[in-house]
């Protein structure tokens, strides 16, 4: 239970952030996503050490783990709509194959220079 209660505390935070970043991006006239925002001020949070990575660490991984559930409401939405998968078919299914190479690759690129940062391997 205790497990649970943290999560959602931790999403809780998340959210916060979201709101902030929206609050920035309305106050500021900014034509950028209050949640992208957001997500700059707790990058520079984290990496500033003004707030520990502990805080937000399981609410994280939880949302990354049921991520795909957030998608599964689209999919239902492009199978209602058949006339537009009949007529854009196979470009669509390019750009389906061709965003999911492109963000696997950077997602893997990413992930090794992290991981050789962590090692202290920058080459």
């Amino acid at each position: 239970m205790k497990k649970w209660i943290t999560i959602a505390l931790q999403m809780g935070l998340l959210w916060l952030f979201a709101v902030l970043g929206g609050l920035v991006s309305d106050y500021l006239h900014l034509p950028i996503s209050g949640s992208i925002i957001g997500i700059f001020i707790l990058f520079a949070c984290l990496k500033l050490r003004i707030l520990p990575l502990q805080w937000f660490e399981q609410g994280a991984d939880w949302l990354l783990a049921t991520l795909l559930l957030f998608f599964i409401p689209a999919a239902v939405g492009i199978i209602e709509h058949s006339e537009l998968v009949s007529m854009a078919g196979i470009g669509l299914i390019g750009m389906v194959i061709l965003s999911t190479f492109l963000v696997m690759s950077s997602t893997g690129l990413v992930a090794e220079f992290i991981s050789r940062m962590r090692r202290g391997n920058t080459k």
